[in-house]
């Protein structure tokens, strides 16, 4: 394994928070080494759901998950920001004050304070449990979806009661022969508003039904819904069956690190700063009182973590340094 010279932060994770989290510490004119397990920035965004609307970033009436991304990328590109892809972390060791060793896939490396923004292991989407569902997930059985226009004109099913559910069936209906959105409870977990336009669309919504049966050859042809309350039965015929169920995230390794979890989360205090003193979090990842798991939150975590992880490094150094507006930035006119 190689070695590095000590870096200020490592942030650990490349979606959205961690993003930010990197651009964030360069204006603070920290080093910053950025590590993603995946091929590419922007996480689940840019892997699960590239052309799906996000409605609740502040400043975009609406916006791909993809623009999101190649935003975020922009803002970082005005900093020297280390990018480690397709580079897994595999441990993380704390020596002594302001020195970690970040043992990685491709090497090892060391920082004075590491802020983890994401797992480090590969995240799984909750599949349907019914008996031969796997060998059509080669064929039209999705649980992401990559390309809008691979739908044009079919007949496609949406089982869900997300936000994923909801907003994929309000952008689907547009290209889509038909859209008919399944779900197993009486009222949808995603925003109202979104609900209000689900329900005022041209989309057939069943609930409460859940699939009970998917038949066909090669691909799903007919899908059985059952009445989760009357058990009434109900075959529909379709071209595609999207599933929103979720996803499933392993902390893999992290939870080998002595860091403080909670329910798959690392537990921070309002310093962003986990047990170990000098290891921060932000996104998804973190728990604590009144924990909301939006990328807007993540947003704000992210400078928090970044600002009081300068403190660690530096004691003399300000918390906050103030707006935006008073730092110059590279390449700024």
């Amino acid at each position: 394994m190689s070695l590095s010279q000590d870096t200020d932060m490592i942030i650990i994770g490349g979606g959205p928070a961690g993003m930010f989290a990197s651009f964030y510490a360069g204006m603070r004119n920290a080093s910053v080494k950025l590590i993603e397990s995946l091929p590419q920035l922007g996480g689940q965004l840019a892997a699960l759901y590239p052309d799906k609307y996000i409605y609740d970033i502040a400043g975009f009436p609406r916006i791909t998950a993809q623009e999101l991304v190649d935003h975020l990328r922009a803002q970082m590109s005005r900093f020297p920001i280390d990018i480690r892809l397709g580079v897994q972390v595999l441990n993380v060791v704390k020596h002594e004050e302001r020195r970690f060793e970040v043992i990685t896939s491709e090497g090892v490396h060391f920082a004075r304070a590491v802020i983890i923004a994401g797992g480090v292991d590969a995240f799984q989407p909750r599949r349907i449990e019914l008996p031969g569902a796997r060998k059509y997930e080669e064929t039209n059985l999705h649980y992401s979806i990559q390309d809008l226009n691979s739908f044009k004109d079919k007949k496609i099913l949406i089982n869900g009661g997300g936000d994923s559910a909801v907003d994929w069936a309000l952008m689907l209906q547009e290209i889509a022969a038909k859209v008919m959105v399944v779900h197993r409870r009486d009222k949808f977990r995603a925003h109202e508003h979104s609900v209000n336009k689900l329900m005022n669309a041209s989309i057939e919504v069943k609930t409460p039904w859940e699939i009970t049966n998917l038949d066909g050859g090669t691909s799903i042809k007919k899908v059985m819904l059952a009445h989760c309350k009357t058990m009434e039965t109900e075959v529909v015929e379709v071209d595609e069956v999207i599933i929103n169920f979720g996803y499933l995230s392993s902390l893999g390794p992290i939870a080998e690190w002595g860091i403080e979890l909670e329910d798959g989360s690392i537990v921070v205090n309002s310093r962003m700063e986990s047990n170990v003193s000098g290891i921060f979090a932000a996104g998804d990842i973190t728990t604590y009182p009144g924990k909301l798991k939006l990328i807007a939150v993540g947003f704000g975590e992210a400078p928090t973590a970044v600002n009081n992880a300068m403190v660690y490094i530096n004691p003399d150094a300000k918390l906050s340094p103030g707006h935006s507006s008073h730092m110059k930035l590279i390449g700024a006119n």
